[in-house]
């Protein structure tokens, strides 16, 4: 697995791929998807990293590991390509889009998000079709804690949105003195319901990036 990551990511990460973990994360990966079926396509694993480089980054919102139904994951958390049926925790995400900003949106692809400075990060970048969590911590996590940790050092004002017990354990990586973070319970159907649904993480988020001088998102 050839490390092809946009230029100001690849500055600020480079130290990760001189650690021994690198290796032998790039060594598993690379067996994994000669031997079957993986997801997202070989080309997308940094796509989250491509479209949103390190200082555009404005909101980041943190999934667990891609979808791992064939056709369905595409680099970043939640988003699904044109086309397909929206997973269920997406159109949970719309539903709370549409209750706290009367945004209708249908199209699952979040790449545009993305491009206004969404950083839609999963903690664990790959997985073996139809098998969940089958790439968890093979060192994954400890690649994108780091470049967590980097936004949360080295820039200012940002939103970070945690969703979930999995995402909200990663506060610790950031410091709520210089940047805002919003946590609820997941979009899942397992969970919305708890917290979810009313938390307004958008209009939040956009009101927080309006009072420090910055665009705030179009959501839709």
């Amino acid at each position: 697995m050839s490390v092809r990551i946009e230029e100001s990511w690849k500055l600020r990460l480079q130290h990760e791929f001189e650690q021994p973990y690198w290796e032998s994360l790039t060594s598993f990966v690379r067996g994994e998807y000669a031997a079957g079926q993986c997801c997202p396509a070989g080309k997308n694993i940094f796509r989250a990293f491509d479209l949103t480089p390190f200082h555009d980054v404005k909101v980041v919102i943190l999934g667990q590991d891609p979808y791992h139904t064939p056709g369905a994951a595409m680099g970043f958390c939640f988003s699904v390509p044109e086309g397909n049926r929206p997973q269920p925790s997406l159109q949970n995400i719309f539903q709370e889009l549409h209750n706290d900003l009367g945004l209708e949106r249908r199209q699952t692809d979040l790449s545009d998000w993305a491009r206004q400075g969404v950083f839609l990060l999963n903690s664990v970048l790959t997985v073996r079709a139809r098998e969940a969590g089958s790439h968890a911590n093979k060192g994954w996590e400890t690649f994108t804690d780091s470049a967590i940790r980097a936004l949360s050092q080295q820039r200012e004002n940002i939103v970070f949105i945690l969703w979930g017990s999995y995402a909200i354990a990663k506060r610790a990586l950031i410091d709520s003195r210089k940047h805002l973070v919003i946590t609820s319970p997941h979009p899942s159907p397992f969970s919305a319901h708890k917290g979810f649904f009313g938390s307004k993480p958008f209009s939040r988020a956009n009101d927080y990036l309006t009072s420090k001088g910055q665009a705030p998102i179009q959501w839709a």
